[in-house]
This record gives C-alpha cells, sequence and structure tokens, in this order.
C-alpha cells in the first residue's frame, strides 16, 4: 500500500497506523512521487492519500488517475477540509 501527505508528521502516523494492522507501507510526500512507486510496484493493492497536496496533481488527481489506470486499487482519501475536492466515484 501507499500512504500520500505532503505533512511527514501525517504520513508517518498514517504508515504507522498501517504497518500495525499488517501491510507493507510505501510512503511518498506528493502525488507524483505516488504515480512513480505504483509504475514500479505492480502489487500495490491500497492508496491512502490526503485530498490537498502541493505540486501539479492534488490528491484529487491522483484518485482519478489511480482509478483509471489501476482500477482494483482500493483508495481511501483523508482531508481536514468539510468538502474536499471532487472525487472519482465510489470515493469518499
Amino acid at each position: 500500500m501507499i500512504v500520500v501527505d505532503d505533512d511527514v508528521f501525517e504520513r508517518m502516523g498514517a504508515s504507522d497506523m498501517f504497518s500495525h494492522a499488517g501491510y507493507n507501507v510505501l510512503e511518498a510526500e506528493n502525488a507524483d512521487e505516488a504515480l512513480r512507486l505504483f509504475e514500479a510496484n505492480p502489487g500495490i493493492r491500497l492508496l491512502f492519500s490526503d485530498v490537498s497536496m502541493p505540486g501539479l496533481l492534488s490528491g484529487s488527481d491522483l484518485a482519478r488517475h489511480v482509478a483509471e489506470r489501476w482500477p482494483k486499487v482500493g483508495i481511501i482519501m483523508t482531508s481536514g477540509r468539510p468538502r474536499p475536492d471532487e472525487l472519482p466515484v465510489g470515493i469518499r
């Protein structure tokens, strides 16, 4: 699985939580880095990402790319905002 968040402490906390739940966790600080990890690791089956991140692609953009390119990957999005950017169908 991949945990994506630009805040290092949030990313570490989420990674630790998933590691303790038995997941092998890869970390990325932005969407571009996450996409490179998906391309290099075809066995990834879960994405946990913040919605809002700096860079060319937001977390919402990342979710759309992953849903289109790797449709079997489960996607969990998180946000501190009450109404995040538009997400792909089926993602809350």
